[in-house]
C-alpha cells in the first residue's frame, strides 16, 4: 500500500511516466514533413498557438451567451476502468494520514486520508499540448524535439503553460445532421459536414470559438468499451484545415481520437493531430461529453476549461464546462 512507496520511488516513478507521456508524441506520424517547417503567423518565439485568438472582447461577448445560468459538466469520470488508448492506466491509493497508534491528533481527535495518484496524463477527458505531436521530429512553430522533450517533462510547451480558455463554444451536432444517434466508426467529418451541420443549426464559427463534434460515441464507453476503442467517426484532414483557417481556439469530440478511426489513408498516422497540433497551434480536446449539449439543442454557450498546471506535462485529464 501506501506505506511502500518511499519518496525515492515515487520520484521514480513520476519520471517514468512523465517521459512515457512525451515518447507517446513520437508516434505522430506526418501529414508531410514540409508542413512542419511553416512557422507560426503568431512569431517565431510564440508557444500558445490559436489561443492567441482569445481576448477580453470575445470573454464579454462569450459571457453574453448566459441566460439561464445552466452549468453543463463536459468531462467524463476518469478511474481504472476507463478505456484508454494503448497502456494507458489509472490507479489510485488511498491510506491514513496518521499510521501510528495515534491515527486521531489533537482534542478534537481530528484525522485524514491521504492518497497517491498513479496515472497517464492522456487518459478520460483531456487537452493535448503542442508536446504531445510531432512531425519529422519538429513540433509546433518549426521547434525541434531536443528543445522540447527531457526525460523529466518537456521544457517547451508544456501544459502549465497552457492559459485558461475562455470563450464562445459551439456544439456542431454531425450525429443530428447525418440522421442517427451514433455516427458509425470510420465516418470522416470534413469541410462538407461540418458545414451541413452549420447550415441546419443556424450558426457560424468565428475566431476565437472552440468547437465541438457530437458524434453519440461515448454512449458506447460502458456498454461496448471495446467497441468504443476500435473505430470512431472523427475529423478529416480537409475538416481540420477548414476549422484551423477560421481560426479556432481548440476543437474537441466525443471520442478518445479526434482523428477519424481507421483513417482516411492508410499510410499515414494521426494526420489530424499533426495538422491541428503542430502546424495550426489548434489545441485538440477529446472524451467531451456533448450528449446533455445535444439533447438541448446547445449549440452555443460560454465555454469555460483550466488546465492542471502540470509542469512538465504533454496532455492532461481537464474538467471543461459549458455554460448558457
Amino acid at each position: 500500500m501506501i506505506g511502500q512507496y518511499n519518496s525515492s520511488r515515487i520520484e521514480r516513478l513520476a519520471v517514468i511516466f512523465v517521459l512515457c507521456a512525451a515518447l507517446g508524441s513520437l508516434g505522430s506520424i506526418p501529414v508531410s514533413a514540409q508542413e512542419s517547417l511553416l512557422p507560426s503567423p503568431y512569431g517565431p518565439d510564440d508557444t500558445l498557438g490559436a489561443v492567441n485568438n482569445l481576448s477580453a472582447e470575445i470573454v464579454l461577448e462569450a459571457a453574453g451567451l448566459v441566460r439561464d445560468g445552466k452549468v453543463y459538466s463536459l468531462a467524463i469520470p476518469t478511474g481504472p476502468g476507463t478505456p484508454a488508448f494503448g497502456t494507458r492506466n489509472y490507479q489510485i491509493q488511498v491510506s491514513r494520514i496518521y499510521t501510528d497508534e495515534g491515527v486521531v491528533r489533537g482534542s478534537n481527535r481530528a484525522n485524514g486520508n491521504d492518497d497517491l495518484l498513479i496515472s497517464w496524463l492522456g487518459i478520460g477527458t483531456q487537452i493535448d499540448g503542442f508536446a504531445h505531436a510531432g512531425v519529422d521530429s519538429h513540433h509546433y512553430n518549426n521547434v525541434p524535439i531536443e528543445d522540447v522533450l527531457r526525460p523529466d517533462g518537456v521544457i517547451r510547451y508544456s501544459i502549465h503553460e497552457v492559459p485558461p480558455i475562455v470563450t464562445r463554444g459551439v456544439l456542431l451536432d454531425i450525429a443530428a445532421d447525418l440522421g442517427t444517434d451514433l455516427v458509425p466508426g470510420g465516418t470522416a467529418i470534413n469541410r462538407q459536414e461540418l458545414e451541413s451541420a452549420m447550415a441546419r443549426q443556424g450558426i457560424e464559427i468565428r475566431r476565437g470559438d472552440v468547437v465541438l463534434l457530437h458524434t453519440g460515441s461515448l454512449q458506447l464507453i460502458d456498454s461496448d468499451p471495446a467497441r468504443f476503442m476500435e473505430s470512431v467517426a472523427g475529423l478529416g484532414v480537409d475538416g481540420a484545415e477548414y476549422l484551423a483557417g477560421l481560426g479556432v481556439v481548440a476543437v474537441g469530440i466525443d471520442t478518445w481520437a479526434l482523428d477519424v478511426i481507421p483513417g482516411e489513408n492508410a499510410d499515414e498516422r494521426l494526420p489530424v493531430h499533426s495538422a491541428l497540433l503542430v502546424r495550426h497551434g489548434v489545441h485538440i480536446l477529446e472524451n467531451i461529453r456533448t450528449g446533455e449539449l445535444a439533447r438541448d439543442g446547445a449549440h452555443e454557450f460560454l465555454f469555460v476549461l483550466a488546465a492542471p498546471r502540470f509542469v512538465g506535462a504533454v496532455q492532461s485529464p481537464v474538467h471543461p464546462v459549458a455554460i448558457r
